[in-house]
């Protein structure tokens, strides 16, 4: 009996003794243990962490182009190097602080555009009709439709299908934040749109945030109707139309080099991202476009490298690569459109003059003429003696010239494979070039 009472006792005590202990653990004062846990438990898993970032990053993106002002070049020429050295030195310092302690913006879901000239809305694209779709891309889906019975027009939205959506839902699954992430580079497209008025971009009309497919704020934007450029097509057309587009490049490319936003570099410059309105070439994509100039230290860093010819630009006393979005859009507006567009067929008189834009690159041109010997062996070559391979155009035959370490010049023939390939002789040496009318010789150039 005594026994029994000592066990319970002993039993009571140590129930008091653990309930004492818990009180003090779980009080609120008391967490210094405990917060550690309720924090890991809060915390955000490292992926919406990082969905996040990207938010934050491509919101502040979109803030920037909407308020940014290009600095005056003029007062940077006025300072001398060391001098602006020194005051960049001076300026950097506060300006680290500040950015530092300054706060990102939160993401939202809507981002207006400035006040200005009124847009289409809401209720001008709840009166659409014949809504047919044309393609999408890796974010958006576009459309074409009738607004007020009237005028034809162009809508793109967030494609749910598309290769943007996709991939973040696979990473993070959460449609709203996907959604939000790729509405945010159609909202850079449209404010570049809204920003840079030239007749070779294409119009803005309006834009309309509106609940959809249980998205909140989904956007559509409002567009400028054009045809897709089809360059089959179009080397299928006379040269004069074919000049008029590239003189409607021209034309954007200077004022890219010079817009309100500073120097525009178009870092997907393929011709899909252009189409053809009433005759004239317009740049439709903008949402890869950038103002930002590569930073650097050194020349070497300012490294340009496209498939048949590399470039590198001097770095400026600003640390930034000079003129290099400037020098992206030209070289890229050469390989992919000018090079295909303005010898073919052109008038007599012009083509010393073409013939000389088009030799501004690393292979000079020389029509009606070939190369005898000069072979060198390759495989697999349609000849047994010299490198014949099949190519599917100038851009291929320039990359197979750089990749042979022998290759110094090649020779375009009037011959095709039965697929249609292009055949074309690769030469070591151009020191015997020879009068043919059916060819066309390529050498490249030194440097």
């Amino acid at each position: 009996m005594r026994r029994r009472r000592v066990t319970v006792a002993a039993g009571f005590c140590f129930s008091f003794c653990l309930g004492t202990l818990l009180n003090l653990v779980f009080v609120p004062g008391f967490d210094h243990h405990q917060s550690g846990v309720a924090r890991s438990r809060t915390d955000p898993s490292p992926a919406s962490a990082d969905l996040a970032r990207q938010l934050r990053e491509r919101y502040g993106e979109v803030i920037r182009y909407r308020e940014h002002r290009a600095p005056p070049a003029a007062a940077k020429r006025l300072v001398r190097p060391l001098e602006r050295r020194l005051m960049d030195l001076a300026r950097r310092a506060p300006a680290e602080h500040r950015s530092e302690r300054a706060v990102a913006p939160s993401p939202k879901s809507r981002v207006d555009l400035a006040a200005g000239a009124p847009l289409l809305g809401c209720g001008d694209l709840g009166d659409a009709t014949d809504v047919r779709y044309l393609g999408s891309g890796y974010t958006k889906a576009v459309f074409k439709a009738v607004l007020n019975g009237t005028a034809w027009v162009a809508l793109k939205s967030v494609d749910f299908g598309g290769h943007d959506i996709e991939n973040c839902l696979r990473r993070f699954g959460a449609m709203g934040d996907c959604y939000r992430l790729a509405s945010y580079k159609l909202v850079k497209e449209m404010i570049l749109l809204r920003r840079l008025q030239h007749p070779n971009i294409l119009q803005l009309y309006g834009y309309c945030y509106q609940d959809s497919n249980e998205i909140s704020d989904a956007l559509t934007t409002i567009m400028e109707l054009g045809a897709p450029l089809e360059m089959i097509q179009l080397l299928q057309t006379s040269w004069e139309d074919r000049f008029r587009i590239c003189l409607s490049l021209v034309r954007l490319l200077h004022y890219l080099a010079h817009s309100p936003l500073g120097s525009v570099s178009l870092l997907d410059f393929r011709p899909r991202q252009f189409v053809i309105v009433d005759g004239e070439l317009k740049v439709t994509d903008m949402d890869d476009a950038s103002t930002e100039e590569e930073s650097c230290s050194r020349n070497s860093d300012c490294f340009m490298e496209f498939p048949a010819r590399n470039f590198t630009l001097p770095c400026s006393v600003e640390g930034r690569c000079q003129s290099m979005n400037e020098k992206r859009n030209l070289y890229n507006a050469y390989r992919f459109f000018f090079t295909y567009l303005l010898p073919h067929s052109a008038p007599s008189p012009l083509r010393p003059m073409l013939d000389l834009i088009v030799n501004a690159t690393e292979y000079r041109r020389v029509p009606d003429t070939s190369i005898v010997e000069e072979n060198y062996r390759c495989w697999p070559s349609y000849h047994h003696q010299g490198c014949l391979l099949s190519v599917f155009d100038l851009r291929e035959a320039i990359e197979v010239c750089e990749s042979h370490s022998q290759c110094k010049a090649f020779v375009w023939t009037n011959q095709t494979t039965w697929t249609g390939r292009q055949l074309v002789f690769f030469k070591m040496d151009s020191s015997h070039v020879v009068s043919d009318p059916d060819k066309i010789t390529y050498v490249k150039m030194a440097g």
